[in-house]
């Protein structure tokens, strides 16, 4: 089991950047693929990145290549998402998700986080 709690949302002028991290309890993330999934008002819960258990490494929506990086601290038992050169379509509550298995990370994680708000103005 492991327990997920996000923090870092907020209001962001388009071009800001904010930092969301997800602290867990409960197991180390070294045993899981971590991710961040966003739902916007009205649409599904999309994909934006994760990173893998065991070797770490990370992958992105296209929407967020380029601008977004997901990073991790074994230690501190924490799964961040830096967000840079945010805009107005970006606005969204963003999740936590875990898994033992990336590929199920990507369908239909196991644990969740309660999400936290982040809203770009134009």
């Amino acid at each position: 089991q492991v327990q997920l709690v996000e923090s870092g949302g907020g209001l962001v002028q388009a071009g800001g950047s904010l930092r969301l991290s997800c602290a867990a309890s409960g197991r180390t993330i070294g045993y899981y693929a971590m991710g961040w999934f966003r739902q916007a008002p009205g649409k599904e819960r999309d994909f934006v990145a994760a990173i893998t258990g065991g070797g770490g490494r990370t992958y992105y929506a296209d929407s967020v290549k380029g601008r977004f990086t997901i990073s991790r601290d074994i230690a501190k038992n924490t799964v961040s998402l830096q967000m840079n050169s945010l805009k107005p379509e970006d606005t969204a509550v963003y999740y936590c998700a875990a898994d033992p298995l990336y590929e199920r990370l990507l369908k239909t994680p196991r644990y969740w986080g309660q999400g936290t708000q982040v809203t770009v103005s134009s």
